[in-house]
């Protein structure tokens, strides 16, 4: 690309915004946004932006309807400043569980969302874990979503644990499951779970497979209530299981998950930077991992017009 590249940040993540900017070694773009009273939200770029490459960085779950304005607002401020491209790094996207029409007279949210970024302006779109993968098919302008895979496979090896089980908490995380335990050299098991009603609550049924004696990793692309971890770790040690790890890109930490995490019978929960972490929710039991590195990697692959493929190289997906 011609055009120099300039990264800014939205107000749900910017630490994890600098990290990628200093992998990068470049300063992150000067930008403003704040609410007015009435709740109406306001940005402004400090900086030009004409005939720029600018990646703009949003990444956090709640509000989430404010932050989904304030994404919106910058990509119409970085067109009509004439920037050459915008890519919009959502890490986490918004409004997954809204990805069909599941039952008569409901929207198709995440549908919606994709609709809004790509008529606002956006050229791009980068992501993590999608989950479904299938809203890639969505958007009509390209689609890079990447794993955090790569991470944890790095950090489990590292602990040099044996007679490893990875577990799928549920038939959704069944494919992750699978590739992670194949690039660990290990069997899978499978949980599988009833959800009540449109809250987060759920009940764990049974677990497929031989866990009694094993290490277990979890391996999960979400956790928000945390019913389905605890859940399944609760069964998992019945069943016999020795440690309990929990791997998790997505991790929405809130003071009752918190406390559901020190009762349960989860040894470590691994969760990214993928959302932030407020500094009273953090716990003992809680490692957090950056991927920042993987997102400098393709936001660098992008400018420069260069394949992504070298950070999927890692991942052999298996059916």
């Amino acid at each position: 690309m011609a055009g120099e590249m300039k990264i800014f940040s939205g107000s749900a993540n910017p630490e994890l915004a600098k990290k990628i900017c200093k992998m990068l070694s470049i300063p992150l773009g000067k930008a403003t946004s704040f609410t007015f009273s009435e709740g109406n939200i306001y940005v402004k770029l400090k900086e030009n932006v004409r005939r720029k490459e600018v990646f703009f960085i949003q990444s956090g779950l709640t509000p989430v309807n404010d932050l989904l304005m304030e994404t919106l607002f910058f990509i119409d401020a970085f067109k009509r400043s004439s920037a050459a491209s915008v890519t919009v790094v959502l890490p986490f996207f918004p409004y997954t569980k809204g990805d069909k029409k599941d039952e008569p007279r409901v929207s198709i949210r995440a549908k919606v969302v994709s609709e809004i970024i790509e008529a606002i302006g956006a050229n791009r779109l980068l992501t993590m874990d999608l989950q479904p993968p299938q809203i890639q098919g969505f958007f009509r302008i390209p689609v890079d979503n990447l794993y955090a895979m790569p991470v944890f496979h790095e950090y489990i090896k590292g602990l040099n644990l044996k007679e490893i089980v990875v577990v799928a908490p549920d038939f959704g995380a069944a494919k992750m499951a699978n590739t992670f335990a194949q690039q660990l050299n290990a069997p899978v098991a499978l949980g599988s779970k009833k959800r009540h009603g449109y809250r987060d609550t759920v009940e764990i049924t049974d677990i497929i497979g031989d866990v009694n004696g094993k290490n277990v990793v979890i391996i999960d692309d979400m956790v928000i209530s945390g019913s389905t971890l605890v859940g399944i770790s609760d069964l998992l040690k019945h069943r016999g299981a020795q440690k309990i790890y929990a791997c998790v890109t997505h991790a929405y930490l809130t003071d009752d998950f918190i406390a559901k995490l020190e009762q349960s019978q989860i040894d470590q929960l691994i969760i990214t930077d993928t959302l932030p972490i407020n500094s009273t929710r953090k716990h003992d039991k809680i490692t957090q991992l950056s991927v920042a590195y993987l997102l400098s990697e393709a936001i660098s692959s992008i400018y420069n017009g260069d394949p992504l493929s070298k950070l999927f190289s890692r991942v052999e997906w298996v059916g």
